[in-house]
């Protein structure tokens, strides 16, 4: 089944056209030159003109680590969900929000040392013993090593970790399909439309008559993407999700994301401003890099998590690079690059060509014009054919600006609708 595309236009910072319907495939491919969704918006940033540039990043979600930062967010939300404990402040990316002071339950020691202060005297100690006995470290009664536990921390094992019974708080993720909208997402749509309302209100500042249901379903509920299953893919299937976090039966955050062939890619997330302070933002990206490792088990292809634009220039947009290993896609020739050899190359310029060889051009470049497939009086012809039928001013042109920017591959797969 093809996608439709209704035409496009271009404006100064994106070029941008709207989908009625679309392979997860064809996504996928789109994605990998640059192109995002906004319900069925799809656009590209035009990178060498725009003032911050937009460069797509994904994680190596198999060889993802939690960072330290991360493992404070992971503790943070358990210790809400343990003990009901709201941290003091509200940020998110990266931020932990919350001020710890640190209590030793051992009197021997002075209160409020550092965890880092604690390893270093243990090692100044065994050193100091090893010294002593003649450069072997002796224990009347050795304890066999185990490999398992000089391993990392998971972020599944951060997640897993049991609450206690009495626990104050229950958390659930619910995945339920937002295109076409299955039954559960129906039975909870207008509690999750009144979380987006307050979100939009109180974090974004929009008036109250903005956020309006309408615009909700348009931006974060219609999908141009058709929902695909197949024998070798995930059980939940392809297309276009809610991952709804109920707490204690209600709804407080909703990420909304693609699966895709290759990837989980996260286009939105929205709290209850109520618990901005959880750093549900981070926590999302968290689950959904566990989720995308989840289905990878199902689908060996899909193995990437694709967190939007990383935006260098703009400071607030860097912690996106946080979530290593991962990658920058190239703007010229759309090879993805590790980011740490992009970072010196944004340091000195905001828009800058990734690819480090000089002589790599575009792969799938636009090579045959007339062999894009356009959508014409219901008919599916190449556009060759449509041209010698096509009465007045030429738009080979505008064609040739819209095959350019999809590529060769897509541009003969996708159907550009001409009136």
């Amino acid at each position: 089944v093809q996608g439709f595309l209704s035409g496009r236009r271009m404006s100064f910072l994106k070029s941008c056209m709207w989908s009625h319907a679309m392979t997860v495939q064809d996504y996928q491919d789109l994605i990998d030159r640059g192109w995002r969704r906004s319900g069925k918006y799809v656009y590209k940033p035009v990178m060498n003109k725009t003032c911050c540039p937009q460069y797509t990043i994904r994680c190596h979600a198999l060889d993802f680590q939690p960072s330290k930062t991360h493992k404070k967010i992971l503790k943070k939300v358990k210790k809400f969900l343990s003990k009901g404990e709201m941290p003091v402040g509200q940020c998110d990316g990266g931020c932990d929000g919350e001020f710890i002071i640190q209590i030793s339950h051992n009197f021997s020691r002075p209160p409020c040392r550092k965890a880092k202060d604690l390893r270093k005297e243990r090692r100044l100690q065994k050193e100091q013993q090893r010294r002593q006995d003649g450069g072997t470290l002796t224990s009347p009664n050795p304890t066999p090593l185990n490999p398992a536990s000089s391993q990392p921390k998971t972020v599944e094992e951060f997640i897993a970790d049991s609450l206690p019974d009495d626990a104050v708080h229950r958390l659930e993720v619910r995945l339920v399909r937002s295109s076409p909208p299955s039954p559960q997402f129906k039975a909870s749509f207008d509690a999750s439309y009144q979380v987006y309302k307050l979100y939009q209100m109180a974090i974004h500042h929009d008036p109250p008559d903005k956020p309006s249901e309408s615009q909700f379903k348009r931006f974060l509920c219609d999908s141009p993407l058709e929902a695909e299953t197949s024998p070798d893919g995930p059980d939940v299937g392809y297309g276009s999700f809610h991952q709804q976090y109920w707490l204690d039966g209600r709804i407080v955050a909703v990420g909304v994301i693609d699966i895709l062939p290759s990837c989980v890619s996260s286009v939105y997330l929205y709290y209850h401003p109520d618990f901005a302070s959880l750093s549900l933002g981070s926590y999302s990206a968290l689950r959904e890099i566990s989720f995308t490792r989840q289905l990878q088990k199902q689908s060996p292809k899909l193995s990437y998590y694709y967190l939007g634009f990383y935006i260098h220039s703009c400071p607030k947009m860097r912690y996106k690079g946080q979530y290593t290993p991962s990658d920058l896609l190239c703007p010229e020739t759309y090879v993805w690059m590790p980011i740490e050899r992009c970072i010196p190359r944004l340091e000195t310029s905001a828009y800058a060509r990734l690819n480090e060889d000089a002589q790599a051009g575009d792969a799938r470049a636009l090579k045959d014009l007339g062999r894009t497939l356009v959508l014409h009086r219901r008919t599916v012809m190449p556009y060759a054919a449509y041209a010698r039928k096509r009465k007045g001013p030429s738009d080979e042109r505008e064609v040739e600006q819209y095959a350019s920017l999809v590529g060769q591959t897509c541009a003969e797969r996708i159907l550009l609708y001409r009136a």
